[in-house]
């Protein structure tokens, strides 16, 4: 098994001339081509509004979540690793030109458009995190050593440089092998090159007005140089939306016929709007996060926007955490700590529902009053560390206080 995973890495060789290019030398020069015609790269991708809106909004978001190393308590609790020069890292400053959020924007963004997100690890002598830098996906080749079956990292830029794994972390999306992240721009492309397309042709038929073109027809024929100038003045006059319903003097009997708009001009907004919501499905985000309000109303808003969190982050928070878990950590380390996401923020409902469910912890003692406090972003207050129990409510079997009766049997009132 291990001898059929060493090549299958391996970029594929192919004859390939300018006479007769083959299909890996086109889509290098002009990037993969979907069927409608349109190229389709990340870079291409992101000038589609609902996959710009897709990789901001779970980059973003993702990248503002509170992002902690914590140490493992021998009483079951856990503290923050202060002193951990990885908190530090994925906390504050990943590298001297990062901050973090910027950090893992793009980190997010990378797995979103590439499906594979890779950064090089700086330590010191003593084996120290000192900052992590991340490298573009599309520059690197993963390969499996043939002497010690590990995998090696080879980045392609400005020259070939072999990265070992002990300085690589690298995190991968949905994939059919676990190393290497399938792309969802390339896996969507057909999707995303029909929202390009159908992007190009709204632009085109609003550059004339959004009205269709039509025909100049005159008697006889014209000179090749009457037909230009014609045609040339015709456009400068009437052509684009700063033109639109202006008067047209025609001479010498020439007539403007108008040529009908056809039903795919007229329902092709329909067709964007059937676009976007099919992009947010291959992103895993919520229709009406990317504008699209159609079947989202005022008493499912917040049902969605918790599927948002459980649905289309939590699998990216996981895959982030364990290879922090996997890349960033010594064995020894392990042992100890580990780093977590927290998602309390997004997942609090409104002001009403967020105080029914403080008020049911805080009764049964779950919660103290300076837990609830730090939950709303407040301050402690002295003597707020008390857990507190409701007694208001006891078996029917136990007597009242102050009454030798139970509360069992017949009411004798």
């Amino acid at each position: 098994m291990i001898k059929q995973l060493r090549n299958l890495f391996s970029p594929r060789a192919e004859t390939s001339t300018l006479k007769a290019p083959s299909d890996d030398l086109l889509e290098s020069l002009t990037g993969p081509q979907s069927a409608a015609g349109k190229s389709v790269t990340p870079d291409t991708a992101m000038r589609v509004a609902a996959v710009y809106s897709c990789v901001r909004l779970l980059s973003e978001t993702l990248a503002a979540l509170p992002l902690n190393v914590y140490r493992k308590q021998s009483d079951g609790n856990r503290e923050v690793a202060t002193g951990h020069p990885l908190q530090m890292l994925l906390h504050d400053l990943p590298n001297e030109e990062m901050t973090s959020i910027d950090f893992r924007t793009q980190l997010m963004a990378s797995l979103l458009l590439r499906g594979n997100a890779f950064s090089e690890v700086e330590r010191d002598r003593a084996g120290r995190l000192r900052a992590a830098w991340p490298l573009n996906p599309d520059k690197m080749h993963v390969a499996r050593s043939d002497r010690t079956n590990r995998l090696t990292f080879e980045y392609h830029d400005k020259g070939i440089q072999t990265i070992p794994a002990s300085r690589m972390w690298r995190i991968a999306g949905l994939s059919t092998n676990g190393i290497i992240g399938l792309s969802p721009i390339s896996q969507a492309r057909e999707g995303i090159g029909l929202a390009l397309a159908l992007e190009e042709h709204g632009a085109r038929l609003f550059s004339n007005g959004a009205r269709p073109g039509g025909t100049l027809e005159v008697e006889g024929k014209l000179s090749d140089e009457a037909y230009d100038r014609l045609r040339t003045s015709w456009n400068n006059r009437h052509q684009g939306g700063a033109n639109a319903h202006r008067t047209a003097i025609l001479e010498e009997g020439t007539k403007w016929k108008q040529i009908g708009m056809s039903a795919e001009d007229a329902q092709f907004l329909e067709t964007r709007k059937y676009q976007r919501s099919e992009i947010a499905a291959i992103f895993g985000v919520p229709p009406h996060m990317v504008g699209d309000l159609d079947k989202a109303t005022f008493s499912n808003i917040e049902h969605q926007s918790i599927q948002f969190v459980v649905y289309s982050l939590l699998p990216w928070l996981k895959r982030i955490e364990q290879s922090i878990f996997r890349d960033l950590l010594s064995p020894m380390e392990r042992q100890e700590y580990y780093a977590e996401h927290s998602v309390e923020g997004l997942l609090r409902g409104d002001a009403k529902a967020r105080s029914e469910f403080y008020k049911n912890l805080f009764n049964v003692g779950a919660l103290s009053i300076n837990d609830l406090r730090r939950l709303e972003n407040m301050n402690s207050i002295e003597g707020g560390d008390e857990h507190w129990l409701q007694v208001n409510t006891a078996p029917i079997t136990v007597p009242r206080s102050g009454s030798g009766k139970t509360t069992t049997g017949e009411n004798n009132a």
